[in-house]
């Protein structure tokens, strides 16, 4: 290096350390997380709301009803103030309401038994919504196929709509697993009847129905109430892709066009993450009998998540450190995952309000 290119060299370092750090702008959009992103620690509400309180987040979405030691009214009002006097709202759901899906268990009673008992539990923990599913991808093939199960998830909510109404509290539908595309989702709310049925988008699950997490958003965004976020790596393979769930800022979804699609779409609605990383899952749609589940696949849509994986790498699935406890090494990567994402959510995003 000569003297005047290591002057300028030492010139462009020191003007750089005087550069202050800028925050991003806040957005002033919730930040929270769901229980599901640390279920190894087997925690109740509890521990979770003692959990969110120390996370600094605006919102704790319980979405598993054995997450409550009791479903009786004074225990639920109790972990209501519990949230109230830490300043932690919480969003409530549980599983599936579709009786015909391989997913529903009867363990709440019937479909509109569970339903309704979510939109009690929702109302009395001070929850705007009741987060539920249709089911997964297994139901693309069980039965007559998704329309089938899509009639089914419709009768439940419409049996239950007066409930919904009169407690205020919204159903909010989520893509799960691979069951619905975003237009099926959508398809799904407007025949239920938007006014108290919408969705709760899920950007990893977005791409186990074969879409970008940002097209995904483009369809549900109108209709969102609720979310569970994660971000995702897909990298293309001989038989077609392969995806990766990752903590929110290690994948290659394009946050930025998210987030201003996300504020123009839905600016109200807390940006909730669940993470579940770690494992890879293939999709091998360049072989003919990949497409059986998937009759009415919009090309242009497709497209998308094909352009989608051909900017992803390969990555080696996570697997917990030689000689840790299995159940312990779980707890730290789930908790180490989540908080990872909350920090870029918050120094990147400029997301949640504390």
């Amino acid at each position: 290096m000569d003297a005047i290119s290591r002057r300028t060299f030492v010139g462009q370092a020191a003007l750089a350390s005087a550069i202050p750090f800028v925050a991003p702008a806040r957005r002033k959009i919730k930040l929270g997380f769901d229980n599901f992103a640390v279920r190894a620690m087997g925690w109740k509400a509890e521990e979770l709301l003692d959990y969110a309180a120390a996370q600094k987040v605006d919102v704790l979405f319980i979405t598993d009803l054995d997450a409550y030691k009791s479903l009786d009214e004074a225990h639920l009002k109790d972990v209501k103030k519990k949230a109230d006097d830490l300043g932690v709202q919480i969003y409530a759901g549980s599983w599936s309401i579709c009786p015909t899906s391989s997913r529903f268990k009867n363990a709440w009673g019937s479909a509109e038994e569970h339903l309704r008992l979510v939109l009690k539990v929702a109302k009395l923990v001070g929850s705007p919504v009741a987060r539920v599913i249709l089911g997964s991808g297994e139901d693309r093939v069980k039965g007559a196929g998704i329309e089938e199960h899509i009639a089914s998830t419709v009768k439940v909510c419409k049996a239950v709509k007066a409930q919904a109404v009169d407690s205020g509290v919204k159903i909010a539908i989520e893509n799960h697993a691979g069951d619905l595309q975003s237009w099926e989702l959508a398809g799904l709310i407007e025949e239920a009847g938007k006014d108290y049925v919408g969705a709760n988008f899920d950007a990893g699950n977005a791409v186990w129905a074969l879409e970008d997490p940002v097209a995904n958003l483009e369809t549900l965004g109108a209709y969102g109430v609720s979310n569970s976020l994660r971000d995702s790596a897909v990298w293309e393979t001989p038989e077609g892709c392969v995806v990766q769930w990752t903590a929110v800022g290690d994948g290659q979804v394009d946050w930025k066009a998210y987030m201003a699609k996300y504020a123009e779409l839905c600016p109200n609605v807390p940006f909730v993450i669940e993470t579940i990383s770690g494992f890879n899952r293939a999709f091998p749609y360049l072989k003919p009998e990949f497409w059986k589940p998937w009759p009415k696949v919009r090309g242009h849509e497709f497209a998308r998540f094909v352009a989608f994986a051909k900017r992803g790498k390969a990555r080696d699935a996570w697997k917990p450190p030689a000689g840790v406890d299995r159940k312990k090494a779980d707890q730290d990567f789930q908790k180490a995952d989540l908080e990872r994402s909350l920090q870029y959510c918050r120094e990147t995003l400029g997301l949640g309000t504390k």
